[in-house]
Parts: C-alpha cells; structure tokens; sequence
C-alpha cells in the first residue's frame, strides 16, 4: 500500500501519480473517504469498549440488589460493542480494497502514458550486420540441437519447450555466468521456492489487474506459482525488521519462473521470446528510501556489464508510468537487438520499488539514533529488483553470434562454462537435432 501520510496531507500528489498512469484519480477521493470512515469506526468502537470496560468495573462493584439491572445494561452494552466492532471491521476491509486500488507513487521524471511512452535513454554496442541472410533463434537452435518446441508442445502444450544438448548447457553456462557477477558484488545466493502463499503473492502486488498471468492451485493448496523469484525474495522477509547498519541486503534468487502469458495469444508463438517456463537469476535488494534510487542505478549498471560483456547490442529505456506494474515507482528495461525481427527486445527489467512491497509485507528497518535523540521509530525499507540473467538472452546470443553455416561463436566470457567452447556447430545429422 501506499504511505496513508502521504495520502492524507498530499492528496495532490496521489492523484498526478494515478493520472500518469493512465488510472482514475477519483479513487483517490474514494480512498479518503474510505480512510475517514474506517478511522471514525475504529474511534466509535474503541470509545464503547473503554465505556464498557469503565461499566464492568462499576457492576462489580455495585450492591447486590443493584446488580440485576446493571448486568442488563452491560448486555446491551455488549451488544453495541459487538456491533461496532463489526462496523470497524466492515470500514477497515472497505478501506483496504479503496487502498488497493492505488498504485505506488510513481517517481518524479517518469515519462507518462502506455508502453508506447517510454523514454529511451542510450544505445551501447554496434547492431550487428551480416553478409548473409540471418536465421532466427529457433531455426539456429534446431540445427544445433538446442532447441526443441515440437516435443514440449507434445508433452506440456504450446509454449512450451525442451533445451537439449548445447541449448541446456548454453543456459546454464549463462547463470552460472550471472551468479559470478552477483556474488562479486555482495549478493547472497538463495534457490527460492516456486510456490507461494497468497498473502505473499498478493504483497508484492502480483494479484492486481494482471492476476490472470499468475498460475494457482486452488483446491485443497492455495498457492501460487511465481513468475520471478522476486516474489519469494520478497516475502523473505515478511513481518521482520531488517539490520541494514551495514549496508543493504542483497540476494540473487535462482529459480524456474511460469508464466499463463493471458492475453497475448498471437505474439510471438515462434521460440522462446514467449513462454510458459524458463529459469531466472534474479537481484534483490532491501535499502532504505533514502538510498533507493542510487541502488537502482548500481542494479541497471551491473545489467549493462553483463550484456555487454556477452556482445550484445542494447538500448536503456525509462519505462512509462502506465506500463510499470502496480509495485514500481520507476523501471528501466534493457533491450537487446534480435537481428531477424530488426526490432529492441527486452532481455531484463529492472524496478524501484520504494516502500510499497515493504508495507504490505511489513518489512522494517531501525535507523541508527542520533547522539543522544533515544532509540528512533522503525521505518519500512525500499525494495528492488532485477534481471540478471534469463532463458530469454539465448535468443539474442543465438542471432547475434551467429555465421553463415549456422554455426555460433560463444563470447568469450562463456567460455570458460562451456569447457572452452569456442564455436558451436550444427549436428552433424540434421535428424539427430529431431
């Protein structure tokens, strides 16, 4: 949720963040409203309780032949309670829906508008030209015996697919390669559950208006399938208050990711642009407020080292209020060159959070006191994320690596995780890649 601070003393600054998201500004007047009644509920019943709490002493005091009529009025006394509390119970459940509806504030220099809107901000690298006519990903990848979508059709249904042979060992090699680079950079390793609880599902803010991309096993389990590590890391540290004194605390989450991928039947079905499961390395970060912005910064920069340091021709781009999703306040996407769709795709996304997960999930941090102030108030943290490494970035690799006989050479940063691997080839037996 929100800051009900902010809410209240600036409702103004609510309502530009709704309008640059393309949202309706009246359910910030909505949510005021809700907010007033909610807290004139919750003083109603709280004044009865204490008036009731006062009259039971009195009947315990009162004489005997008094008692019978003042045990009446403590019945009707209770009554009213009851009915308050469930008045303050029925005005704080309204509150929260009103509440929900409110995205998080979006930061000040985010372009407004849809996902046509974004702002880019650099291209790095040269596109790459060919002196032949370039295969796409999945046509390289059925020569080299990497990919194989007929079979994970057959077994799993459309959008689904095996990696095979040098396909699994190129992603593999690509992970380790990103662990590497967190592991340099203080983030601590974790391999994160797949399935979570609804109530961390529904905190990181993956249970909005695109709730139909999530899978859930309903029934007798309740749990969601994630579509990014982020949302376990997340809820890592759900109802605690964190140490940063040292510093933030950096996490890379290793997992497997599911997608339902609801609305977008027609786009891109070749491949594996756009699927249903793939693996992910992803970074988080809990920070304070104050800090957040510098660290999204630090995140989009160790992106840039990775792309680069795999050739990759990319562009940075600041991503338009209407298209951040209900938890950021600000997102950079990194796009990489896919030459035969002559077209930016994006390979990672990294948001700014700021304390919207963390209020949700209450996660706090205590600031470290000035001289003698006393022991300051908790304060809920900052949250980031972001992509480090992802089944995705093959289809890059592939087509821009790629040499007229089908081959492609490996970068020499993945090397070292393909046992010196310089070019892989196609089979020798275009039947053995079926």
């Amino acid at each position: 949720m929100i800051d009900l601070a902010l809410l209240r003393e600036n409702p103004e600054i609510v309502r530009r963040s709704q309008a640059a998201r393309g949202n309706d500004q009246s359910t910030v007047d909505v949510a005021l409203e809700a907010d007033r009644s909610r807290r004139a509920a919750l003083t109603a019943f709280e004044e009865l309780r204490a008036e009731q709490n006062a009259f039971g002493k009195q009947v315990a005091k009162a004489p005997k032949e008094e008692k019978a009529a003042l045990v009446a009025q403590a019945k009707d006394l209770a009554e009213r309670v009851k009915q308050a509390q469930a008045e303050a119970n029925a005005a704080s459940e309204a509150a929260a829906v009103a509440l929900a509806r409110i995205e998080n504030i979006v930061i000040d220099g985010v372009p407004a508008g849809g996902e046509e809107d974004f702002i880019e901000l650099r291209r790095v690298g040269e596109l790459p030209a060919f002196d032949f006519e370039p295969r796409d990903h999945l046509e390289l990848g059925e020569l080299l015996g990497a990919i194989d979508m007929e079979r994970g059709a057959k077994v799993s249904g459309a959008r689904f697919y095996f990696l095979r042979g040098i396909g699994a060992r190129l992603e593999i090699a690509l992970m380790n390669l990103a662990l590497d680079k967190a592991l340099q950079n203080g983030f601590v390793p974790l391999i994160t559950p797949t399935l979570v609880r609804p109530e961390i599902m529904q905190g990181t803010g993956f249970l909005g208006e695109h709730a139909d991309e999530v899978y859930h096993l309903d029934k007798d389990d309740d749990l969601y399938l994630v579509g990014t590590s982020e949302v376990a890391l997340a809820g890592y540290h759900k109802d605690e208050i964190v140490d940063l004194s040292d510093g933030a605390l950096r996490y890379a989450g290793w997992s497997t990711c599911y997608r339902r991928e609801a609305g977008s039947h027609g786009k891109d079905t070749r491949g594996i642009i756009r699927v249903h499961q793939f693996n992910k390395l992803e970074m988080f970060v809990y920070t304070t407020a104050e800090d957040a912005e510098a660290e999204h910064l630090r995140l989009v920069a160790l992106q840039e080292e990775m792309l680069t340091a795999l050739g990759l021709a990319y562009r940075v781009i600041d991503v338009a209020a209407g298209d951040l999703g209900s938890s950021a306040a600000r997102k950079y996407d990194i796009e990489a060159w896919v030459p035969t769709q002559g077209a930016f795709r994006e390979l990672t996304s990294t948001s700014n959070c700021t304390t919207y997960q963390a209020r949700r999930l209450d996660v706090r941090h205590r600031p470290e006191a000035e001289e003698g102030s006393g022991a300051p108030k908790t304060q809920h943290v900052a949250t980031l994320n972001g992509t480090l490494a992802t089944t995705r970035w093959i289809v890059a690799l592939l087509e821009t690596h790629q040499q007229a006989d089908g081959s492609v050479r490996v970068p020499a940063v993945l090397r070292p995780y393909l046992g010196g691997l310089e070019v892989i080839s196609p089979l020798a037996d275009e039947r053995a890649a079926r």
